[in-house]
């Protein structure tokens, strides 16, 4: 079993890494040990003034700019604004079962933002990314299914958990077709995933919502800290490890403990899948 630690990750100087989400969190967490390690990190974050009380607390070369992942045109004037080569993408934001909403363009927010919102981005940024895209998935993926045919819950009756599973699906299938097309092209960017087993963040954000309070009061006799949540994310960007590879607790059922590669779901393998899965996000975002 590995025994990777944030002391592990070595010296990033001169490298540029996006974090998204990177406010609070395993995003806070992760953008303050790539800033520790002499990286110029940019936080990601919807709300500047929080980046901004993030950034305070890190040492190092640290930006704060807009970004709202359930808003196209958003994403669109973060991708423009930031015309710099990026070393690694980490796309890290996310929302966990919330209530049913839409996103600016119309979309369930949990697939709008924790897929659609940073597809777009990945491919927005792809020409000035030098190194690695780290997307943040979940054990949750295992629930997830893709239903083509209601991708944003339309038809059918909302349920949080199962659309945050399609959406952390989604972030999986996403990786390895990433993967397949710079291998194909011949670049020598590379595409991870990570999850941070059982984490007490914030991404529920519990206030006023009866299924959050009941899955966070559930989670957390178990889960680690925000700094422990985040090492599969910093074993990911930093490690030399192949391509569609998949970083998370090696601890029992991956809740907590040292980051290691783990597997995934028969359905998070499925390359179909995954190519139909590009194809409508492609569409959806253009």
């Amino acid at each position: 079993m590995t025994t990777f630690t944030a002391a592990d990750v070595p010296s990033l100087t001169g490298r540029t890494f996006v974090v998204t989400g990177a406010n609070s969190g395993i995003g806070r967490a992760a953008a303050r040990v790539f800033a520790r390690r002499g990286a110029r990190v940019v936080l990601a974050v919807r709300n500047p003034d929080k980046g901004a009380e993030a950034a305070a607390t890190m040492t190092g070369e640290v930006e704060v700019r807009r970004l709202d992942l359930a808003d196209l045109a958003s994403v669109r004037s973060f991708a423009e604004e930031l015309t710099e080569p990026v070393d690694v993408l980490v796309n890290n934001a996310g929302v966990m079962v919330p209530p049913l909403t839409r996103t600016a363009d119309g979309f369930e927010l949990q697939f709008g933002t924790n897929h659609l919102g940073h597809f777009a981005l990945t491919n927005l940024l792809l020409p000035r990314i030098r190194e690695r895209v780290v997307t943040v998935s979940s054990t949750g993926h295992r629930a997830g299914e893709i239903d083509f045919d209601d991708l944003n819950w339309e038809r059918r009756s909302y349920r949080p958990m199962a659309a945050y599973a399609q959406s952390k699906l989604a972030n999986l299938l996403f990786t390895s077709e990433l993967q397949r097309r710079l291998a194909r092209a011949g670049s020598p960017v590379i595409a991870m995933a990570a999850h941070p087993g059982l984490a007490a963040t914030n991404l529920m954000r519990p206030e006023g919502r009866p299924l959050a309070r009941i899955v966070e009061k559930a989670v957390a006799p178990f889960a680690q800290s925000d700094d422990a949540g985040a090492l599969p994310t910093l074993f990911a960007a930093t490690q030399d490890v192949p391509g569609d590879s998949y970083a998370g607790p090696g601890g029992f059922l991956e809740g907590r403990g040292a980051p290691k590669l783990v597997g995934r779901s028969a359905r998070a393998r499925d390359t179909a899948v995954a190519r139909r899965l590009w194809d409508v996000s492609a569409e959806l975002t253009q």
